[in-house]
């Protein structure tokens, strides 16, 4: 049995659960989530727990237990609290705004890049060169990071480039003169 898809799930309070044969629907004070379950995973709800059970020992049952159960677990915790990535511009003359509903990189290009902002997120930036991504779907706030980070991910020599806050860098030493 997995060890994560056997876990219960924790409603918290103001958070509520609709399940319709194979569609579930959360719901809370962020916002509204669904998704439909794979074939062969249940949900069921007992009290103010979450249990997500497989019909059978089938290799590809057995493969969406967990999966399914982390999925409504992040569907939870995004509509109660939400989903954060903070990114960092390093560089000079690097930098970051929020135009209407596209963010504006300068990132060292002859042209600016502006990457749209989908209605479901909320992206801020601070001091020019801190980005701040907020949704209550981990999955779309992390492809939104992904993307951004993707335009210039951050080189090994000097460190320029967009980075996740908190994201190591292995540096690497430049070319050194022999005498």
């Amino acid at each position: 049995m997995s060890r994560v898809g056997k876990l219960p799930i924790t409603l918290p309070d103001k958070v509520s659960i609709k399940i319709d044969q194979s569609r579930v629907q959360i719901e809370g004070p962020k916002g509204k989530l669904e998704w439909e379950l794979p074939e062969g995973v249940e949900i069921s709800q007992q009290d103010n727990t979450i249990v997500v059970d497989r019909a059978s020992d089938q290799r590809r049952h057995r493969a969406m237990h967990g999966t399914a159960r982390s999925i409504v677990a992040n569907m939870v915790q995004g509509v109660h609290e939400g989903f954060v990535k903070n990114l960092e511009i390093k560089g000079v003359g690097f930098r970051a705004a929020v135009k209407g509903k596209e963010l504006d990189l300068s990132l060292g290009y002859s042209h600016p890049v502006l990457h749209p902002i989908p209605d479901d997120l909320k992206v801020t930036v601070n001091e020019n060169t801190k980005i701040q991504v907020e949704g209550i779907d981990k999955q779309r706030v992390g492809q939104f990071a992904a993307e951004v980070r993707a335009y210039y991910p951050p080189e090994p020599y000097k460190g320029k480039g967009v980075a996740y806050v908190g994201e190591y860098i292995r540096r690497k030493e430049g070319k050194s003169v022999k005498k």
